[in-house]
Formats: structure tokens, sequence, C-alpha cells
């Protein structure tokens, strides 16, 4: 089968759905790939580039669709080359089904196979046909590479002899890929980051970057399917803006990357929240083309207010960085032909059974296959956060302390009625003299052991404990010994009792040391 990658025809679209990397992938799993003469000029690749990896060139669109089996794209087809659709044509590109349902419509009735890009289910083994995310991270970096571009001043903070530079305040709402991007760009450049969402799961993320959350006392998580966020309630978009209206006078930037699939972009930065910013400040709205986030938003324009704010609306960042994009985004395609392909020969399969597949197909030989059913394997979804600890009472710090003494006690009552059992027993057959030394043997380990090994741990580690508590059984067996009648049995236990008594004063006072010594670091 015949892949074939036209140019593209929307103004502005500078990114090809094949490069000369990805067509030398796709001739191994036994396709042939042909391209539009000059289709990827503006990313940066030259016809010759493509010959050099074994790509036929096409002069006109009119004969690549001729001869390709399945066409590649980065924009969905239009007027002019719905013409060139029939019922053996398979088309793999964006599309926005939900956007473009009269569009679907004359797909649907021209009979071809349409795969959109943009409908890749959220699930693990997709992550790499991702091409929402690919095109959201360059998104996300890009925003702050024109934000920086018309702030004009500094991110990072300077001391210099001209005087001190402040750092920039950042300020991403929305921490998806494209915020995330977004995040990491501002730090590594130096601002002060900060960001909110309204998915709680997504603050470790933040910190972890080093931007500060922006918490919203609210319990309400804004968590949907595949990891989006969902329509917030009005009581939690009011504690929102009150958030928003204290950043506004404080931060320089401000990028708004807030999407619901499906829905027009959220209204998160009114015209009041504008009136409140510093002249000089910068507003980039990712969400441009589905409305914007920002009141004031133009998609495609660059809006100045009456307090000198400038708010961006561009609609094409990953097409500002086009051999980025085309890069990322034909590795996109191409691991989709790779499970398109399952047998390497160079023939499709279309496998509505495969949740990838029958997810991102939304027509297939003449039917509507959009929506497509939830997938087998659940998407991504959302993060609960696990529920803190509630701290007990002093009524039930109390109850709990009685109990665990209760149960000491029982325990000890017990081993002491084992223990007496056991030396009646052993007192009917052992001699007096054994007995007596038993006897003294038993007692310096009870109550040896019991006594230093109750002693806290502040003051002695675990492991000292040990020890301690048979140097407790050394001193207290030994000084029932002093008072013994034979000479050498009352030397013998005054040694042990010294040295018994050393190595726990010597272990108290090591330990007193290191934790001084922690204490001062």
């Amino acid at each position: 089968m015949i892949i074939g990658s036209p140019k593209e025809l929307q103004a502005g679209e500078k990114r090809v759905a094949m490069t000369p990397a990805s067509a030398s992938q796709l001739l191994k799993l036994g396709f042939e790939c042909i391209i539009e003469t000059g289709a990827g000029v503006e990313a940066g690749f030259s016809d010759a580039d493509y010959k050099a990896a074994g790509v036929k060139i096409i002069k006109t669109a009119a004969n690549l669709w001729k001869q390709s089996d399945i066409i590649i794209k980065v924009q969905a087809v239009n007027k002019v080359e719905e013409a060139y659709l029939n019922k053996d044509k398979t088309v793999i590109s964006f599309f926005w089904p939900a956007q473009n349902k009269e569009l679907l419509d004359r797909l649907v009735s021209s009979g071809c196979s349409q795969i959109a890009m943009d409908m890749v289910p959220r699930i693990s083994r997709a992550q790499k046909m991702d091409a929402l995310s690919s095109m959201a991270n360059i998104a996300g970096y890009r925003a702050v590479i024109e934000a920086g571009n018309h702030f004009g001043r500094f991110f990072t903070g300077q001391i210099t002899a001209a005087g001190k530079v402040p750092p920039a305040k950042v300020l991403v709402i929305g921490a998806g890929v494209a915020g995330l991007a977004a995040i990491g760009t501002a730090q590594s450049l130096g601002a002060i980051v900060r960001a909110f969402d309204v998915r709680p799961e997504v603050a470790e993320q933040i910190e972890s970057m080093g931007a500060e959350f922006l918490f919203l006392e609210f319990d309400e998580d804004g968590s949907g399917e595949g990891g989006y966020a969902k329509p917030a309630s009005p009581e939690f978009i009011e504690k929102e803006m009150a958030l928003f209206r204290e950043q506004a006078p404080e931060v320089d930037i401000v990028i708004t990357t807030a999407l619901i699939p499906g829905k027009p972009a959220p209204k998160l930065w009114p015209k009041e929240m504008v009136s409140l910013m510093k002249p000089g400040s910068v507003i980039i709205d990712l969400a441009a083309e589905q409305g914007g986030n920002c009141d004031l938003t133009k998609p495609n324009q660059t809006v100045k207010t009456n307090n000198d704010v400038k708010i961006i609306g561009y609609t094409d960042f990953p097409s500002r960085m086009a051999a980025q994009s085309s890069t990322l985004y034909s590795t996109n395609i191409r691991h989709m032909l790779d499970d398109l392909t399952p047998k390497k020969n160079g023939k499709v399969n279309i496998n509505l059974q495969d949740d990838v597949i029958r997810g991102a197909l939304v027509s297939h030989k003449g039917k509507l296959m959009f929506p497509p059913p939830a997938p087998k394997i659940a998407a991504i979804g959302k993060q609960t956060t696990p529920k803190q600890q509630v701290e007990p009472t002093a009524e039930e710090k109390a109850a709990l302390e009685q109990a665990a003494i209760r149960k000491s006690g029982q325990q000890q009552w017990g081993l002491l009625l084992v223990g007496g059992l056991f030396m009646l027993i052993i007192g009917n057959f052992a001699p007096a003299s054994f007995m007596q030394h038993f006897i003294v043997f038993a007692l310096a380990c009870f109550v040896g052991y019991q006594v230093i090994w109750n002693v806290s741990h502040a003051l002695h580690t675990p492991l000292m404990a040990v020890t301690n508590a048979i140097s407790g059984i050394i001193i207290l067996g030994a000084l029932l010994q002093v008072g013994s009648s034979s000479f050498i049995v009352t030397v013998l236990a005054s040694i042990s009792v010294l040295i018994a008594t050393i190595n726990i004063v010597g272990g108290f006072m090591v330990t007193k040391r290191m934790l001084a010594m922690f204490q001062k670091s």
C-alpha cells in the first residue's frame, strides 16, 4: 500500500505529517511512501532529504491523492481535498469530529475511513500515538518564549552595577501537558512560577517542578474522565475568581491552558482581571482556538488594552516550531500505522476490536463510527487524594493509653503466672543450691530487662536498648550475689556491676552527644 503526504493547504500551517526519518521507518513496515513536492520545506525538510530517505516526490496534490491508499495529514481535509475521497481511501489527521459534524457527514457519504489523531484514547498503550500531548508540550514551551518576546524584561532576577532587576512572576492556569511544559520552561528561565488547576492531584507534579501550587479551599474535585478537567460549579467558580483577583495585580505573565473536551473554553480571566494587571503584563491564551480563557482574546491576534496589557491569542504555536512539531507528530503517525499493520507487510488492517484504533476511528466504509464506545481498559482517570488521618482527641489518646497499660499488665501477669508454675515444677526435682542461683537469674532477667527496656528511645537507640537491658540483667544478678559467703563470687559480682554500669552510663552519654550533634545541624 502507498502512503501519501500532501502539502497542507490551511493558511499558516507549516507542519508536515511525514518527515524523512518517519518515512524510513514506514518503508520498513512494507509501505511505499510518496510526498507532494515542497510539502516539507516550511518545516525544514527539502525534497532532496526525502529522496535520500527513499520517498518518491509527486508534483501535484491531485496525482498524490490518486496514487495513495493512505493519506497522512496534519489538518482535516478541506473542500478541495474532499473531491479526492472514496471508499478506498484512508485518511489519518487531526479532525475534531465534535466540532466538525458537517464535514464528518460528508466523509461518511464518501465512504472513506477517517482516523482522527485527536481522538486517540488516553490509555497507557496509546501514549506513543498521543499527538495532542505532543503538540501541547510544544505549545506550552512556545507560549513562554512568546511571552518573553512581548514582555520585554528579564525572567530571572539580577543584581547588576546598574541596579537590581526583580524576577518575573508567572501564573499558569491549567496544569495539563501544555501547562506543565510552560511551568518547566518559565522555571528554567528563572521566573517565580505559580500554577492553579481544578484537579488537586496535580499539586505534587507542580511542586516537584519548583512552582507554587495555589490551593483553593473548597470541597470539590474538578477531575474528569481521561485526565481532563470537568465543568465546575458556580460556587467553585466564585472562589476561583476570588483567588485570581488576588493574583492579578502581582503577576507579570499569565498563561491560560484550560480546555474541557467537547465544550467551549471556560472563561477564567474576565475583563476585571485584565484591568487589575500591571502595565506591560502579558497574557498568553492557549485556548484561543476554542474561544479563549480570557474575555478579550481574539484568535490569531495580539490585543493591547488601555492599561497596556498584551493578550496573545495565537492558535499556531506548534506550527511556529514546525521542525520539532513535525518530527513529533510524524512519530505519532508512524506508531499508529505500526499498530494498523500487525503483520508488518505494508497492508493496513483496521481492527475494530482494538481500543486505540476503534477510539480514533470516526468513519469507516460509509458508516459513522463517532462517538466511540468506552475503551475496555479504563482511560487515565482522576486520582483520588488520600484522606488525611484525623488527629485523635485528648480523651481518645487517654483511652488508648489506658488500653495499652491494661494489655501490658495482663501480659506481665501472664508471664509471672507461667514463670511461677515453671519454678514450682523445677523446685520439686532440683536441689536447693541450684534453685537459689536459678531464682536469682530469673529475677535478674525479668526485672533488669523491664527496667532498662522501658526507657524512652530518645535516651538510647533501639539497638542500645537491647545491650543496656542485658547490662541491667547482669547488674541485678551481680547485686544479689555480692553478699555471697564466697570471696571469689563477691569479687566477680563486683567486677560485673562495675563493667555493666560503665556500659550503661557510657551508652547514655554517647547517645546524648549524638542527639546534641543532630540538634546543632
